[in-house]
């Protein structure tokens, strides 16, 4: 009989989501207020570090709101990774901002700090921290180039819920913070986002932003402040957030333990580069990638198509964001490490729940390939 097929992703239900659900609806708070829009937000936001936060549609909106809330207008210039998903980069352009791309630092797979500085114009206006796979960006770097030179700090931490720089939790460290609740996130609502800020006035022009600007009274309410957008997220979905966040540590820690095991079952595979995480982070690994080099004997296309073969399926990284069509030609620097990445990475099934033979199996799985390849 064969063996069922491993999936990259799947979400991972911890008890309370149907019941919590089910409260929501038997109570008919199914739209965007309720008692769970505000213990998902209040929690959260507890998890961060933070004062507050707003819930949203997704983490694409999230993005949208943070970056209004800063006040990223047209012309403004954003320090952007080149290495990164296009979510935060399309919300930028929403705004009539102009991104600047930096490469990534091959240590750690996030934007090279290092080449920040050199990034930077009159025009520029913020820098915006990506947090990529689970790993955190330098943020007490970042943020003393930040000092330096009167710009707004923006963290887009949607693939990073619960990691830290030096003890501290990504999404505390910016103006504002954004993030992802997609289904294959470490917590998830199924789609939904969040804003996060520890700023009192940040945090009121985020919530009106979120709500089309309306006015607060009964006779106010169709007064709008501003060019608002209707990003709420619903009360059932908050729900599910409650349930997840319940075992916000249990997921982060599931997350944790499943990049140890692939690290001791790939370890002493030639030719397989396993994630970095530098002395002053602690990666999550919301997706364990690796890199699939010369002397592996096979591409990392080639390896993909065979163990898609053998019932594992992977994903490619980024593609390297000066590449797309919107931006290719345009660019005014060298970007290798995100090229680097793009053409040699993928990463292999590594969901809450999954056990330690599922990762071996894996691991055998890339081992069978390598020496049919050699054969």
């Amino acid at each position: 009989m064969p063996q069922p097929r491993i999936p990259v992703s799947r979400p991972h239900q911890w008890g309370n989501e149907l019941p919590y659900v089910t409260k929501a609806l038997q109570e008919n708070w199914i739209s965007s207020a309720g008692e769970y829009l505000d213990r998902f937000e209040r929690s959260f936001a507890d998890f961060c570090g933070v004062r507050y936060g707003i819930a949203c549609a997704n983490g694409t909106v999230a993005c949208h709101l943070a970056f209004a809330a800063a006040e990223i207008g047209p012309g403004d210039e954003v320090i952007c990774p080149d290495f990164t998903m296009m979510a935060p980069v399309f919300a930028l352009l929403y705004l009539g901002a102009k991104p600047v791309f930096v490469d990534a630092d091959e240590h750690s797979w996030t934007v090279d700090v290092e080449k920040i500085e050199a990034a930077i114009t009159p025009r520029t206006k913020a820098i915006l921290a990506v947090h990529i796979y689970g790993h955190p960006c330098d943020m007490a770097a970042i943020a003393e180039i930040a000092r330096r030179r009167n710009l707004t700090v923006l963290e887009d931490a949607a693939e990073a819920h619960g990691a830290t720089v030096r003890g501290r939790r990504a999404g505390s460290f910016g103006i504002a913070a954004a993030f992802s609740f997609y289904a294959n996130k470490i917590i998830t609502t199924g789609e939904g986002g969040m804003v996060v800020t520890d700023d009192d006035t940040t945090a009121a022009r985020l919530r009106s932003l979120r709500n089309l600007c309306l006015g607060r009274s009964n006779e106010t309410r169709f007064v709008h402040d501003g060019v608002g957008f209707q990003y709420r997220m619903t009360n059932l979905q908050a729900a599910i957030g409650v349930a997840q966040m319940e075992h916000a540590e249990e997921a982060v820690a599931a997350k944790i333990a499943i990049a140890r095991w692939y690290e001791e079952e790939l370890r002493g595979i030639r030719g397989i580069t396993l994630p970095p995480t530098r002395d002053w982070a602690q990666n999550v690994y919301w997706v364990f990638g690796v890199l699939v080099e010369d002397d592996f004997g096979l591409s990392r296309v080639e390896l993909q198509r065979r163990l898609d073969s053998l019932g594992v399926e992977t994903r490619t990284f980024f593609y390297p964001t000066h590449q797309q069509s919107m931006f290719e030609g345009k660019a005014n620097a060298q970007f290798p490490v995100s090229r680097r990445l793009w053409e040699r990475g993928l990463y292999v099934p590594s969901y809450i729940g999954m056990d330690r033979a599922t990762v071996a199996r894996v691991a055998e799985a890339i081992r069978t390939v390598q020496k049919a390849a050699s054969a």
